[in-house]
């Protein structure tokens, strides 16, 4: 693991008693959707766990949010019979089911506390730099 591998994620306090967060984090790791039929038929599970490493120690989200995710896909997740990718709702329901083990894991309905949730794909050139970047934000209503 290199020194940039090891960034912290960015979080904020949003409140003197510092109980409501921002946190701004890349996931790094090749984001899959469902299990495999074929291919490297660990490769989801592997996600799921660095998911669940590379987020347990952030603060617990309590109460509703926003969240933004993007997914940074390498170019083999994009093969010419599927030229936009994988489907979005598929990636983001394993990811979600993640961040239910952790961050999500004290907030009541699980995530269904997210209120607002804007979601997006992207190729990126390498293994290296795939993985999910998410915003959470607290909010009020």
């Amino acid at each position: 693991m290199t020194k940039a591998d090891e960034r912290k994620p960015d979080l904020f306090s949003l409140t003197p008693e510092a109980s409501m967060f921002y946190i701004n984090l890349t996931i790094k790791g090749v984001p899959y959707c469902k299990m495999k039929s074929r291919g490297n038929q660990e490769a989801p599970q592997k996600w799921s766990e660095e998911v669940v490493r590379q987020t347990s120690a952030l603060p617990k989200i309590k109460d509703a949010c926003i969240m933004k995710v993007t997914f940074l896909l390498p170019p083999d997740k994009y093969p010419r019979d599927m030229p936009y990718g994988p489907d979005l709702d598929n990636l983001l329901k394993r990811l979600l089911d993640d961040l239910k083990r952790t961050i999500l894991s004290e907030a009541r309905g699980g995530d269904s506390c997210i209120v607002s949730l804007t979601v997006m794909k992207t190729k990126v050139s390498s293994y290296e730099e795939s993985g999910a970047h998410i915003e959470v934000m607290p909010v009020k209503i």
